[in-house]
């Protein structure tokens, strides 16, 4: 049924402009010649949509999906507890302590990275991880490259099992409002299939013995390379009392998610609370370890893209391809827009863009969506934060692991598991 032409408005072509320029930030990781990152991009596009279209504050606040903003700010929280108190550093120590061989040792890593990731943010597993992980194999004399490239592939992978692995997924589940138990169900199976593709290919594939790491370490310059503020803070020491309140907290909001329709936002809310309530640990500490910056960025991005929503622009285009036969809800078309934008313009921004798109099969296609933008995240080593963190700390240890080693294994991973997500969304799920 063809649709009425819409006469924009030179309000309407400027945001289209703001839209352009925000999202060409997301590809650059910044704009040329200012000292901007993604998240001053996307609060700086903010700012220009609200004063372009005299769009009034409460409006641009309303744009903001606070569910999904308060799920991920406590989740920081109950990871940042889980950081305090040495949890992923005595995991890690301990797996590497067992009587495994070279295999063994990074099957089992591959399954710990990708179970806390599940569960816990697979950027802090990896922030925690990475220096562990390096260290041991270094003093064991194996080659570390394996191992820290699949802890990064690994925790995206986990990530993916349940709709608190990972930003993305947050927004998803929240947006949609999926169901947790319902989510895991059908995402599990590609997720488990993946990490054991990921195991078979680090230990058959080309990339097995591919280059080693000078076991001394090399700092980096100050100001390079690090993503985050606290990804050359030191391990915290093994807190067993902290450990155990972050586990117990975790543990029942799991349990409230899979059992119960308690709000999830308001349910994480609560457990970030009750771990606040420390005499131990300072309110500030757990403060530092709040991606604030992440928490912008989606503030930002959901104002931007409210804006461009009501030029008309994007329902215009999607009507076209529409009529072109091409459905961004169908598994083939959102499998390779989910991909491609993923890498274009990181896996939220992304998701932002196809959510408003998916049509009446939106709890399916919201599987799909989580799955493919989180796979995705490790094809190339800029596809995602959590490798890029892998590097910069391998970097530290004086191990190399630059875009050409990375993908080696996340180029053929990357398509093996999107080839598994395909075919079970397509004939199993």
């Amino acid at each position: 049924m063809p649709t009425t032409p819409l006469h924009h408005t030179a309000t309407d072509w400027g945001i289209v402009a703001v839209f352009a320029i925000v999202y060409l930030g997301m590809f650059l990781g910044g704009l040329p010649r200012l000292k901007l990152d993604r998240s001053g991009v996307a609060l700086l596009g903010a700012i220009a949509v609200i004063g372009l279209s005299g769009l009034p504050v409460e409006d641009a606040a309303r744009a903001i999906d606070l569910p999904t903003i308060v799920l991920l700010f406590a989740f920081m929280v109950v990871s940042a507890q889980m950081r305090l108190g040495g949890f992923y550093g005595a995991v890690t120590r301990r797996v590497g302590a067992m009587p495994l061989s070279r295999n063994g040792l990074l099957a089992a890593l591959i399954v710990v990275s990708g179970a806390l990731s599940a569960v816990f943010s697979n950027d802090i597993v990896c922030l925690a991880m990475t220096p562990v992980v390096a260290r041991l194999c270094l003093q064991r004399g194996l080659n570390p490259l394996p191992f820290l490239i699949g802890l990064a592939c690994a925790a995206n992978i986990g990530s993916a099992a349940t709709l608190i692995g990972n930003p993305q997924n947050m927004l998803i589940g929240s947006v949609l409002q999926m169901p947790f138990a319902g989510y895991v169900r059908q995402a599990l199976p590609p997720v488990l299939i993946g990490l054991v593709l990921l195991w078979v290919w680090l230990v058959y594939g080309p990339g097995a013995d591919a280059g080693t790491g000078s076991p001394h370490s090399r700092p980096l310059p100050e100001g390079e390379g690090a993503m985050r503020g606290e990804v050359v803070a030191e391990e915290p020491p093994f807190d067993s009392w902290q450990t155990a309140k972050g586990l117990v907290v975790a543990a029942a909001l799991m349990l409230i998610f899979l059992f119960t329709d308690w709000p999830r936002d308001v349910a994480a809310l609560v457990g970030a609370g009750l771990l606040l309530l420390s005499r131990r640990l300072h309110t500030s500490h757990f403060m530092g370890l709040v991606d604030w910056p992440l928490l912008i960025l989606f503030m930002g991005l959901f104002v931007v893209n409210h804006a461009f929503e009501t030029t008309g622009l994007a329902a215009q285009a999607v009507a076209w391809l529409g009529a072109q036969g091409v459905h961004l809800a169908d598994p083939g078309p959102l499998l390779v827009a989910s991909a491609v934008l993923s890498n274009l313009v990181s896996n939220v921004p992304a998701v932002m863009l196809l959510l408003p798109h998916l049509g009446g099969s939106a709890e399916r296609a919201g599987v799909m969506l989580a799955l493919v933008t989180t796979f995705a995240g490790n094809l190339l080593l800029v596809g995602s934060i959590a490798n890029l963190i892998v590097a910069d700390l391998a970097r530290q240890q004086g191990i190399v692991i630059d875009w050409k080693r990375h993908a080696i294994t996340g180029i053929p991973v990357t398509l093996l598991t999107l080839a598994v997500v395909w075919a079970w969304m397509r004939f199993v799920a």
